[in-house]
């Protein structure tokens, strides 16, 4: 995970930090960069003079929906433009350091390979990351494939929501994700939070209004006592994404961004059952 932009500066001030380099690569992967000047919030850079160096590295558009990469009229990928969210990929050749040897099940293997890229007979590692690289070759990192999703035909990647909450007074964590609203076309913004005794719900609607474009606003908030992690100390979103906003089953405060309505509302059991009659057009 790379480290977020809204505290770079405060790290590298807080500990005296002379010197901040972010590098990006996987144990199995073949892909390496680095964020060699330092720039905030990038992960790494291929300036235009070593794109031919840097050339087995490309990001491709990328299909939210299907979690493939978009192909064209000819079959072949497609790259991304300036500043697009798409696929990070690293060409693969047989025998040199960017092989890619694969794990023990051979599904799991073919699954991280995409062949016929951009000539037939080509093989290039999937990162499973959607990354962007503006027009100075900086990249950055967006988000991992399948945490982003698309709500009012718009792609909303849960990363960049939860940097804008983390700047919210009395948010610790923010875990975000989709879940879904029957009658509804995609999925709406949820966020599991834990949070300080000073956090004040009334103002983060408005906040969240003024801070990311309305489609990205979060349509439910979750606070639980404790984040949910994983083994590897990444945040669990399968189970929350099951439970979803059932208040029924889940034990924990929820909160609604009813329609016409300035802030986050307790979420009842009887305005549960009018989102899912579909009462409200969400």
């Amino acid at each position: 995970m790379a480290l977020r932009a809204d505290i770079w500066q405060q790290f590298v001030d807080r500990f005296q930090v002379p010197k901040l380099l972010e590098i990006y690569g996987s144990t199995e992967g073949n892909i390496f960069l680095m964020n060699f000047d330092g720039k905030i919030g990038a992960v790494g850079r291929i300036p235009k003079y070593l794109e031919k160096q840097f050339g087995d590295t490309r990001i491709v558009k990328f299909d939210i929906a299907e979690e493939q990469p978009i192909r064209g009229d000819d079959g072949f990928c497609v790259k991304a433009d300036w500043d697009e969210a798409g696929e990070l990929i690293g060409r693969i050749f047989a025998d040199s350091p960017s092989d890619f040897s694969g794990y023990q099940d051979k599904e799991a293997t073919e699954k991280k390979i995409l062949r016929d890229v951009f000539e037939k007979g080509d093989a290039w590692f999937r990162s499973g990351d959607l990354m962007s690289r503006d027009r100075s070759g900086y990249i950055y990192f967006k988000d991992r494939i399948g945490d982003t999703f698309r709500w009012k035909g718009e792609n909303v990647a849960t990363n960049e929501v939860s940097e804008i909450l983390s700047q919210y007074p009395g948010i610790r964590t923010a875990n975000v994700y989709g879940v879904a609203v029957p009658g509804t076309d995609g999925r709406a913004g949820m966020a599991s939070l834990t949070v300080a005794d000073d956090f004040d719900i009334s103002g983060l609607r408005a906040f969240l209004a003024r801070e990311m474009p309305h489609y990205a606003v979060l349509l439910f908030i979750r606070i639980e006592p404790e984040a949910q992690t994983t083994g590897t100390f990444k945040y669990r979103k399968v189970e929350l994404v099951q439970e979803g906003f059932d208040v029924a089953t889940i034990s924990d405060p929820v909160w609604f961004g009813r329609p016409g309505a300035e802030g986050y509302e307790t979420l009842t059991e009887a305005e549960h059952a009018k989102i899912l009659s579909g009462e409200y057009r969400l």
